[in-house]
């Protein structure tokens, strides 16, 4: 197995990915009116059109961030990300390119949470599994999918 990814280099990875994938889901926001200020008469009124465009949007965002990582993992085992960073995601039992599920479930495992509720606490909890986690470092997302982050460089 090559050598597992450096944590600094997974996080600017994810960092890289998130950026590629939000400019252009803020500029597609502006006609969803997500840029306006939520008052008091939005939360009584939910259903509003306002805010059925911000669920809508809400929507597409949880679609592009794990379309992207799904498609990206399941074509060559890097995100734009990761390869730039000199990374990759390998199947943790033979190394190869995860497939379809695979790359599905750690995308969803990945980004639902991070996009419905817990924005600031999820991407914490699993920095910090893969912190502690032994031998392969892997996150929550890597657990469900049964796969590794590796180095394609060496170090």
């Amino acid at each position: 197995m090559p050598p597992l990814a450096p944590i600094g280099r997974r996080i600017m990875a994810r960092l890289v990915d998130w950026v590629i994938v939000a400019i252009p889901l803020a500029i597609i926001g502006i006609p969803f009116d997500i840029y306006r200020r939520v008052t008091d008469e939005d939360v009584a009124d939910v259903w509003t059109s306002s805010s059925t465009g911000q669920v809508v949007f809400q929507l597409i965002t949880i679609v592009a961030y794990v379309a992207y990582d799904t498609f990206f993992h399941r074509r060559n085992g890097q995100t734009l990300g990761k390869r730039l960073m000199g990374l990759r995601v390998g199947m943790l039992n033979d190394g190869r390119v995860p497939d379809t599920n695979a790359a599905l479930i750690r995308a969803i495992v990945l980004w639902l949470p991070a996009l419905i509720c817990c924005a600031c606490l999820w991407p914490l909890l699993i920095l910090i599994l893969i912190l502690v986690d032994k031998p392969y470092r892997q996150g929550l997302h890597d657990k469900a999918a049964k796969t590794v982050v590796v180095s394609t460089t060496p170090r």
